[in-house]
């Protein structure tokens, strides 16, 4: 029989996280641990308001497991138990870890790949005045790649003067779905100046149609418009590529799988994360093989992290050790 236990944790962030939606200063995660004789396997994820979740929603979802876990349900089983979100990533990620610890193989085995490779992660700077986000790039200049939080008026006048500060950085951008189709026409030619690689999400999703009539000069990925395989097909035409976040496709079962069905179709692919701590993060590196644009920078934005925690130089994620995940 499998032992479901879930609780909510808190770590602080260095600081203040400030996208356009608004700021924390905490990161609020629920940990999943499933139990079977002896061997103990655990998930991490994050609430997100954004998709209508809380932490009591996640765990009330979480809870509601109990019953099938003692009929014998697996990892498969659950896709199908639970919606696309950051409750079934927790339980999926714990059985992920469990079977490995049963098996004695590690992730990768299980999930019939190569051994993953230490891949290189973007800093991400939160949305702030101009002044402080150069200052900030500048602090993080030999970065290879600088993510910058975007929304506002001055958002031309931000990423200047990140490039003035981090003249050698790669730079990508993400609006948070905080503009409009004609500010990113208006925008992006100039962002093309500023050698911006890459626009995140630049209208809200579920009035993004506009994307599809419009030049997009600097590719646009699709980040709240995509969740799992089944939010695919709509983003045809629309996006050049999909960011790819176990909280948003339950799971790194789906997540797998969404990759592969995205790459079939031709998507460019972007893995990110969440602001949470190493455990969330491991599967991660798994995931972010191979691709283009890698954000798993979460415990590099806490003031904390856990012990063992993943293994981070400077921007380089390593792969998980055993005893973290996997």
């Amino acid at each position: 029989m499998t032992v479901l236990k879930v609780h909510s944790e808190s770590w602080p962030i260095r600081g203040t996280f400030t996208i356009s939606r608004g700021s924390k200063t905490t990161a609020e995660v629920a940990v999943v641990e499933l139990t079977r004789h002896g061997d103990v396997g655990r998930g991490e994820a994050v609430p997100y308001a954004r998709y209508g979740e809380t932490m009591q929603s996640v765990i009330d979802q979480i809870e509601s497991l109990h019953g099938a876990l003692a009929e014998g349900l697996d990892r498969e089983g659950l896709q199908a138990l639970l919606p696309a979100g950051a409750a079934r990533n927790a339980v999926d990620l714990a059985f992920w870890d469990l079977e490995c610890r049963q098996s004695g193989k590690r992730h990768w085995e299980l999930a019939g790949l190569p051994e993953p490779s230490p891949v290189t992660t973007a800093f991400t700077l939160s949305l702030d005045s101009v002044e402080n986000m150069g200052r900030k790039a500048a602090e993080n200049a030999t970065r290879p790649l600088l993510k910058l939080k975007l929304a506002g008026p001055e958002d031309l006048d931000r990423v200047a003067a990140v490039r003035a500060h981090a003249p050698k950085a790669r730079i990508i951008v993400d609006a948070n779905e905080g503009w409009t189709a004609a500010q990113y026409s208006e925008l992006a030619p100039k962002l093309v100046g500023l050698g911006v690689e890459m626009i995140e999400q630049p209208l809200p999703a579920g009035d993004d149609a506009a994307l599809a009539g419009i030049e997009r000069p600097v590719p646009v990925c699709a980040d709240e418009s995509c969740h799992d395989t089944a939010t695919l097909a709509a983003l045809k035409g629309r996006y050049d590529m999909i960011n790819i976040k176990l909280d948003k496709t339950g799971g790194l079962t789906e997540a797998l799988k969404l990759k592969a069905a995205a790459e079939a179709e031709g998507f460019g692919i972007m893995v990110g994360c969440m602001l949470a701590t190493s455990l969330a993060m491991a599967p991660g590196v798994l995931l972010a093989q191979g691709v283009p644009v890698v954000d798993l920078d979460g415990p590099l934005l806490l003031a904390e992290d856990r012990d063992p925690a993943l293994k981070i130089e400077d921007s380089l994620v390593h792969p998980p050790s055993a005893t973290l995940w996997g």
